[in-house]
């Protein structure tokens, strides 16, 4: 195996992790909160405001690992 195909399963573990604990953290609870359909569409869809912020912060922390990493390491 590769190193690009290591890399691409973990990427591809790692996305299937953050897309299931969306689902059942954030999308299921906006969902079950209302009764009528329309409701629950436009929670859904507002709920990926969520699913953003964490992404924004997940690659801002990663951009902060990466920046500082020669910092880090002793």
């Amino acid at each position: 195996m590769t190193n690009t195909q290591v890399t691409y399963i973990v990427a591809v573990g790692c996305a299937s992790v953050v897309f299931v604990a969306y689902v059942a953290l954030v999308l299921v609870p906006a969902w079950m909160s209302y009764s009528r359909t329309w409701e629950r569409v436009a929670a859904a869809f507002l709920s990926l405001y969520v699913l953003l912020a964490f992404m924004g912060l997940g690659a801002g922390a990663g951009a902060g690992i990466v920046w500082f990493w020669d910092r880090l390491t002793p």
